[in-house]
């Protein structure tokens, strides 16, 4: 009879979705000659309101992929989603990168291109708008887009920090 160990089992049922969104090749110049290692750049999310980042080095492909998922998982951020999009509009900026968040009409999907788009399906976001402006790097877009998905604010929990009550007008747009 085999046995199972428990990481086997948690990763059959872990709701957690990884993409590999880039892998890159680095040479590092020393007195021998130029040494090659390699760099992973991994969105991890549960579709439900948390998603991750992760950047992992590795002399190796599979090795950095894996470093790049372990950091990735570990630094899961909840973010608040509203009826499956944002609850406002909000820019994020890392860097040279600037990303516009939007919220949009049920129906729209998810309009972005790139490491945004992945990082917001990952979220579990499914009407949203977003741009990417000045750098298209994909990492500093994707963590622009993580710091201004942060931004986004509860009605209740922000009500009770200014101690009254905030009108919330959710007409036709």
């Amino acid at each position: 009879m085999e046995q199972r160990r428990s990481s086997d089992r948690n990763k059959a049922d872990d709701p957690i979705v990884e993409k590999v969104i880039k892998i890159d090749r680095i040479n590092k110049v020393v007195k021998g000659g130029k040494r090659l290692a390699f760099r992973a750049f991994v969105i991890a999310g549960d579709q439900n309101g948390s998603v991750g980042l992760g950047l992992g080095k590795s002399k190796e492909v599979p090795a950095a992929i894996r470093k790049g998922v372990e950091k990735a998982r570990k630094h899961l951020v909840a973010i608040n989603i509203v009826n499956g999009t944002l609850p406002h509009e909000v820019i994020g900026q890392f860097g040279a990168a600037r990303v516009i968040l939007k919220p949009a009409r049920p129906g729209t999907g998810v309009i972005a291109g790139g490491s945004v788009r992945i990082l917001l399906e990952s979220l579990g976001l499914k009407n949203v708008v977003a741009k990417a402006l000045a750098s298209r790097n994909p990492i500093n877009c994707a963590r622009a887009a993580l710091q201004g998905l942060q931004q986004c604010k509860n009605v209740e929990q922000e009500s009770i920090v200014r101690g009254k009550p905030l009108p919330v007008f959710l007409g036709s747009r």
